[in-house]
């Protein structure tokens, strides 16, 4: 249990889940109506969402080039066409893509 910030009630402990059914717990005061997330739990919820959005790909060689294929949900959410260009962008824990 934990007070409320705002009018010093006890908190409940309540359990949520989002459109793509991540669970979270959330705390919420039956007086005045705040709620609250720690951050913990939030940092929680967005990797389960990160990992939801992640698409693994395998590479291939193409002739003497190394290719992948994007999936189809990709291709369709950033209207990528056949010989659109994009821009990779290293970074220190992976590579950026940026449709141009």
């Amino acid at each position: 249990m934990r007070n409320c910030p705002e009018c010093k009630t006890q908190m409940l402990e309540l359990k949520a889940k989002t459109p793509e059914n991540v669970e979270y717990s959330y705390y919420k005061c039956d007086k005045c109506g705040e709620e609250i997330v720690n951050m913990n739990q939030l940092h929680q919820v967005a990797e389960k969402y990160r990992n939801l959005k992640k698409y693994n790909v395998k590479l291939t060689y193409w002739g003497k080039s190394l290719g992948m294929r994007l999936p189809k949900e990709i291709v369709k959410q950033y209207k990528l066409t056949d010989q659109k260009e994009i821009a990779l962008i290293p970074e220190k824990k992976g590579i950026r893509i940026i449709p141009s």
